[in-house]
């Protein structure tokens, strides 16, 4: 993703807005600012560390009679213990397709099932495991401060036009853009703060 381009087609979409005033234009940049931070949280809590948790199953889908479906809606989905998982199906038909989907991830993860039960142990990280997945997480990262830039810079070439068209006077430009690169530096150093905590869990040796 380049840094000059929008990160996504609806980020171009509201690109493409026209605002009346100031406030207006940092409500948006705001709300797709806090919108990217959401984004961000839930696709680190997706990455596996070495102790059990459910929401790296977040991103994966089994296939139900067709429909590539979410494990949380066709099973109970259990962290007995620190270095266990367990899925209950509440179709024990679908447990081979539960188990597979697992198996494909990107996860690394051994599932074993008795015909009613599936139990995922999760195995402690190794160092080069460790290093792959928090090289990962940097690339998440960068990817979220990027589309953050990109907000910015939309919300600027919208204050720009408000100036020229004589809606805002210079100084009220100069202080919205102070106001959206505090915003933009507020938001980028939370992205910073989430990474860097998920880091530190990943590296963290139990």
């Amino acid at each position: 993703m380049k840094p000059d381009q929008p990160a996504t087609k609806s980020e171009s979409a509201a690109a493409a807005h026209t605002f009346a005033n100031v406030r207006e234009v940092e409500a948006n940049a705001k709300s797709r600012m806090e919108k990217a931070l959401t984004d961000l949280q839930h696709e680190i809590a997706s990455i596996r560390t070495g102790r059990a948790s459910l929401s790296i199953f977040d991103n994966i889908k089994a296939d139900y009679y067709g429909t590539p479906t979410p494990l949380n809606q066709i099973a109970n989905l259990h962290v007995p213990e620190p270095s266990l998982i367990t899925i209950q199906p509440w179709d024990v038909s679908q447990i081979g397709s539960i188990e597979k989907a697992i198996r494909n991830s990107d996860l690394g993860l051994n599932p074993a099932n008795d015909g009613k039960l599936i139990r995922v142990p999760i195995p402690p990280l190794t160092e080069e495991r460790r290093k792959e997945i928090v090289k990962r997480l940097h690339g998440i990262a960068e990817d979220h401060r990027v589309a953050l830039r990109n907000i910015r810079r939309d919300a600027n070439e919208h204050l720009k036009k408000l100036l020229k068209d004589k809606a805002i006077s210079e100084d009220e430009e100069r202080r919205a853009l102070d106001e959206v690169q505090k915003m933009t530096d507020g938001h980028i150093g939370k992205i910073d703060s989430a990474a860097k905590a998920k880091e530190k869990e990943i590296l963290e040796i139990k």
